[in-house]
């Protein structure tokens, strides 16, 4: 069960305890706007609320303390019911220090296994297919988030010298691969859609083979879902040449975060890419994020575009078990888009960061009132 519940004039407040790392770049001043949705809703509702406590963590720490979080970053973390990043990066940060140091050591120490990305093209949003229609472009990536090819397993043999190897291990397990596609199934069936699988089984004869087999296993115990399963590059090529055909989607790690890059230009731009990351036992707290990086060319301007990081906010709010006011967001988000007259630059718009996030907020007043 989450957050704390307390008696407030009769009436029983829900308190969700949320840990902020707004981080690097864009990150503080887009989480700020995610922020400012999530109070405005739990102020509408007065049936819970959220209580925010910031962590300085990032690439800014790393260069004063040489380390991207504290010792007991992760002890911290757990007393809380979710975390809110806000973007990870910064020059002179190598990527693999500040990936490995903190978002990929919070997704692997909470098992936060499941990651999840929505294509879905808002009303408003840029249609960049010729061909196809709004509507067409409607699907939610289920990714294997916790090992893969992003188990961190190799060596690295010989360093610098003539004969110099380098080996980058996958790892699939029986227990992740099956949890993820059964994941995946029960997504589709709850929401009456079909279920993609993505692999690469004619070149990755023993990661990818073991995949459709699992997949090929699980699906016998869902025979009301549809299933399609095609290789990783046909895949690339059909989200553009027929997109339709994809409503729920599997895929490993590392395909999984190539190809919700693509799905995130074909729902308007990386601007309003999402992502959770979940813990569906519930035993740790579950991370939720834009996916969009810090930008740290536009970083400090209040240009950078909040969607996303409000999109991510709308995701926590769904896990939490609201998901009318998460279906709401987005809806003010598509209001937002429609009228298009408070939008940042990549959006062709004059607007700052914090007037879209009070613009949204507006929108969300006059929805829920």
């Amino acid at each position: 069960m989450f957050g704390i519940k307390a008696k407030k004039e009769e009436i029983i407040v829900e308190t969700f305890k949320i840990a902020v790392i707004a981080g690097d770049g864009i990150g503080p001043e887009v989480i700020n706007e995610g922020v400012k949705v999530l109070n405005k809703v739990a102020e509408l509702d007065s049936g819970f609320q959220f209580e925010f406590t910031y962590f300085p963590w990032g690439c800014e720490f790393y260069t004063k303390h040489g380390k991207m979080m504290d010792d007991d970053g992760i002890e911290q973390l757990k007393e809380f019911d979710a975390i809110y990043l806000g973007a990870v990066g910064f020059p002179g940060v190598p990527d693999h220090i500040s990936l490995w140091d903190l978002l990929l050591r919070i997704r692997k120490s909470f098992d936060q296994y499941v990651n999840i990305r929505p294509v879905t093209l808002l009303k408003g949003a840029h249609l960049p297919l010729v061909d196809a229609k709004r509507e067409d472009i409607d699907m939610l990536f289920i990714r294997e988030n916790s090992e893969g090819e992003y188990s961190g397993a190799g060596d690295w043999l010989f360093k610098g010298q003539e004969h110099e190897v380098v080996l980058q291990n996958s790892v699939f397990s029986r227990k992740g691969t099956e949890r993820i596609i059964r994941y995946a199934f029960e997504m589709a069936k709850k929401e009456g859609r079909s279920l993609t699988s993505i692999s690469k089984a004619n070149a990755l004869n023993y990661s990818m083979v073991f995949w459709d087999q699992v997949f090929e296993e699980v699906s016998a115990d869902y025979p009301e879902v549809d299933t399609a399963s095609y290789l990783v590059d046909a895949a690339a090529m059909l989200m553009i040449k027929d997109p339709k055909r994809f409503e729920v989607v599997v895929t490993s790690n590392l395909f999984g975060d190539i190809l919700t890059d693509l799905g995130a230009a074909l729902a308007g731009g990386i601007g309003l890419a999402a992502g959770a990351n979940i813990n569906p036992e519930r035993k740790f707290p579950s991370m939720f994020e834009p996916i969009h990086g810090s930008a740290p060319d536009i970083a400090g301007q209040g240009v950078a575009n909040p969607l996303a990081s409000i999109w991510s906010a709308s995701q926590m709010l769904d896990f939490f078990g609201y998901e009318q006011y998460g279906r709401t967001v987005l809806e003010a988000m598509e209001h937002l888009l429609v009228e298009g007259e408070v939008l940042t630059p990549d959006m062709n718009g004059t607007a700052s960061t914090s007037e879209v996030g009070d613009r949204v907020v507006h929108i969300i007043d006059s929805l829920i009132k």
